[in-house]
């Protein structure tokens, strides 16, 4: 009866005290968190309930086996098995807890910089993104590095091993060259500012949002919707266009090509009234200037502003939409036309220019558009 109790009551009891001391860490996790709504590390923390109920179990049971004695001739082996559960859950609750205490600070460093500097705020999230996860591969290196010494063969072997560690570090690093640089790249990206989480940025000729950064890739959400994954060595090897360094704000253009006897002037407090009706535009300035002639057209070009690179693009639409219409409505005649008209042939006798028709041109009428109508 003794044997029979003695393992029920050691396994059992390990497990209710589990849930017991599991459930009391929650409740005062839970009540800190109604109490300091201003920080968001105690809720964060109770995401740690598994991995810190995992290793109370795997402690007690591993300090208690001894006294329950059963399955003595697999005692090495379930012994071996709770080692193994204890350090894999303590590497899992030091990331959770790593995690929940980084994010309380990138948090409370956010909500206070968020409207006075938002692209500092951008490169600490960056940076806290990739810090993060060099935590995250260093605890489960050094975690899965003790899980393999406590087999016996892996301590014998392991004075083999550092004897060639230099050998394996020369030929890994030849034969990862490319990986390793994608990995020092970003680290380059994190700490110089070259590009962050949330940047707008054109690379090769696509618009779009970094949308995510990794310690070897970065992925680059465009304009439709589309996802652009690059090594992170492209960014510190070729030039690419940044738009949110320094200030977010932009100058946009808008160009037409126009007849000569385009109404400039009227043009100019056109664009005043659409923009003054513009909700994006943010008011700092504004422009119409003829830049270039040919000989048939003008290049009229319009400068607008905007705080950012979203609306810069909704002003410029906005503008080239309202003023062609503006134009076609009320100076049809500035918009640029192609004579469609015949060429004419040298007089006949009786002094007509014929057509190819047989109509002489004189008994035409001609339209403003420039094409001729019987």
């Amino acid at each position: 009866m003794e044997n029979l109790l003695r393992p029920l009551i050691v396994v059992g009891g390990s497990v209710v005290l589990t849930l017991v001391i599991g459930w009391a860490t929650d409740f005062l996790l839970r009540k800190a968190d109604e109490r300091h709504h201003e920080t968001p590390l105690w809720g964060l923390l109770r995401r740690g309930r598994i991995p810190y109920q995992l290793v109370l179990l795997a402690a007690l049971l591993r300090g208690s086996y001894d006294e329950a004695q059963m399955l003595e001739e697999r005692r090495e082996g379930i012994g071996q098995t709770l080692t193994l559960v204890l350090i894999g859950s303590t590497a899992w609750l030091v990331i959770r807890i790593a995690a929940a205490i980084v994010e309380t600070s990138y948090s409370r460093y956010a909500s206070a910089r968020a409207h006075r500097d938002p692209a500092r705020v951008r490169r600490v999230r960056t940076q806290v993104t990739l810090i993060m996860r060099v935590v995250s591969a260093v605890v489960g290196v050094v975690a899965a590095a003790s899980m393999l010494l406590t087999f016996p063969a892996f301590r014998a072997a392991g004075a083999s091993l550092l004897a060639s560690a230099g050998i394996l570090g020369i030929v890994a690093g030849v034969a990862a060259q490319s990986t390793l640089s994608n990995m020092f790249a970003g680290f380059q990206i994190a700490f110089g500012d070259m590009v962050r989480m949330g940047d707008t940025v054109v690379v090769d000729g696509e618009w779009g949002t970094v949308e995510e950064i990794t310690l070897t890739f970065l992925t680059v959400n465009t304009w439709d919707e589309r996802r652009i994954t690059m090594p992170v060595s492209y960014f510190t090897s070729k030039p690419f266009e940044n738009w949110s360094r320094g200030t977010p704000q932009m100058t946009g253009t808008v160009f037409w090509h126009l007849d000569h006897t385009a109404p400039v002037e009227a043009m100019r407090d056109k664009l005043r009234d659409i923009l003054r009706e513009c909700p994006a535009w943010d008011g700092r300035a504004y422009n119409l200037t003829v830049t270039d002639t040919t000989p048939n057209t003008m290049q009229v070009r319009a400068l607008v502003t905007a705080k950012d690179a979203d609306d810069i693009w909704t002003v410029r639409v906005t503008v080239r939409e309202q003023m062609v219409r503006w134009l076609a409505d009320e100076h049809p005649y500035a918009l640029p036309r192609v004579n469609t008209a015949d060429a004419v042939s040298p007089p006949s006798p009786n002094g007509h220019h014929p057509s190819p028709d047989g109509v002489p041109l004189q008994q035409r009428r001609y339209h403003g558009t420039g094409r001729p109508e019987r």
